[in-house]
């Protein structure tokens, strides 16, 4: 189930639960999973069962327990449990789990966002993220009246049919770019770029910029490990789109209240005119939001004729649990805690690396970050693929020994919470030097 020549801290016997839990998965769902981001398929062996989670670390169905550095995919910014957040979901329970009727804590929720996003002036509450972008990209299309989106490689916006085509995140670890069943119909009216290009993006509008709705991106990419825009290619980003009309998507799912409390956008220096998020605005509930500029959204049903509905967005439970956390960053703000554990981790894992003589590079914007087994700089989709995936799957797996839990994936981002401790990087930092060490020897 584990890189041979490992061990620590987690003994292999010590999950025979989770085993048996994962034997009879694979009989009751596809590969055993609900995603194929758990699946393992980027590092080999079996995924692990958890039963719960308490502030920086997660414990599984056999009673082990992690430093997690998941986060549930980046949600839990604040770690897992929080009282908080567990108060808000308890006392929107005992009123009831959905009314499919307006409520006030959509109100609040939606405030909460419109006041931390600059560029967000209504917003519409969905269930995902994959719904918000495939909502904003209707509404682009509606209010444009054009059909062509652009997007980059190695950037992953659910799983959107027209997007999902050289995505990042599991569809890059799987080695399925195209999925089976994304129709040639669908696909056609997307363009598909490099990231950190602005000449292939200036030369693709001069061809074909009166039929382009959209450009949608993620200013922090994390499905592709972490990787940073450069500002020549944000500056090209907005140039172009408003010089031939376009709309530019900012796809904050994953970077929307982490990497600042108003997004990469605010953190960058970015206007779009739309914006989708996810993750961190339900707190660890299904959630997801899409917004912008007055004047677009309000082309959505009923206030406009673009058509989105969902009998359980904005539910009571999600909102509550949004409203406490989103409160929680705002009035604690623990944006400078996370950038010094971040910043300690990230060169505790480089020196590690450098020490043990494994070529590499590390990335990281806030609490976003990646060791990438790259000694090039990433900065798209062709360079993230050079990466050894061989000596990322060692890794992880060297770590898990040692009750360390990263992504099980080179082309995922790593996410620090604000319930980590020095302790718990520090810890990081030597598990890592200890299988880097291993790993160079092998």
């Amino acid at each position: 189930m584990g890189a041979p020549g490992f061990s620590g801290n987690i003994d292999p016997n010590r999950r025979r639960r989770s085993q048996a839990a994962f034997a009879r998965a694979k009989q009751l769902m596809p590969g055993g999973v609900n995603s194929p981001a758990r699946a393992f398929g980027g590092v080999g062996g079996e995924p692990i069962f958890f039963e719960r989670g308490d502030g920086a670390y997660l414990f599984d169905i056999d009673g082990n327990r992690y430093i997690d550095y998941i986060g549930s995919w980046g949600p839990m910014i604040l770690g897992h449990n929080h009282p908080h957040v567990l108060q808000a979901v308890q006392s929107a329970a005992a009123r009831g789990t959905s009314f499919g009727a307006p409520t006030l804590a959509e109100n609040e929720l939606a405030e909460l966002i419109i006041e931390a996003v600059p560029s967000v002036e209504k917003v519409r509450l969905v269930n995902s993220g994959t719904e918000a972008t495939m909502s904003a990209l209707r509404l682009a299309r509606g209010f444009t009246s054009r059909d062509v989106v652009i997007k980059f490689a190695g950037n992953y916006h659910g799983h959107v049919d027209s997007l999902l085509v050289a995505a990042g995140s599991s569809a890059a670890t799987l080695g399925v770019p195209n999925s089976p069943g994304v129709t040639s119909g669908t696909t056609k009216d997307t363009l598909v770029l490099s990231y950190n290009d602005p000449a292939g993006l200036e030369a693709t509008f001069a061809e074909h910029g009166p039929r382009i709705a959209a450009v949608i991106f993620e200013p922090v990419v994390g499905n592709m490990g972490c990787v940073a825009p450069t500002a020549d290619f944000l500056s090209a980003l907005r140039d172009l789109t408003v010089k031939h009309g376009a709309l530019l998507i900012c796809d904050e799912v994953m970077t929307g209240f982490r990497v600042a409390y108003g997004g990469a956008q605010s953190r960058l220096g970015i206007t779009p005119d739309l914006t989708t998020l996810g993750k961190i605005v339900g707190g660890g509930l299904p959630v997801g939001a899409y917004g912008g500029r007055a004047k677009i959204m309000d082309h959505v049903l009923p206030a406009g004729k673009v058509f989105q509905a969902g009998t359980l967005s904005g539910n009571p439970l999600a909102t509550a649990a949004g409203i406490a956390t989103l409160k929680l960053l705002r009035d604690e703000s623990p944006y400078a805690k996370l950038e010094q554990l971040s910043a300690r981790l990230a060169a505790g894992l480089d020196r590690a690396a450098t020490v043990a003589g494994i070529p590499h590079t590390v990335a990281r914007v806030g609490s976003m970050m990646t060791l990438f087994f790259n000694p090039e700089a990433v900065t798209n989709w062709e360079v993230a693929n050079a990466c050894d995936v061989e000596q990322f799957s060692k890794y992880f797996w060297g770590l898990l020994v040692q009750g360390i839990y990263m992504p099980c994936s080179q082309f995922e981002a790593l996410f620090v919470s604000a319930a980590h401790r020095a302790a718990d990087i520090d810890a990081t930092v030597s598990a890592a030097a200890e299988v880097l060490a291993k790993i160079a020897r092998i």
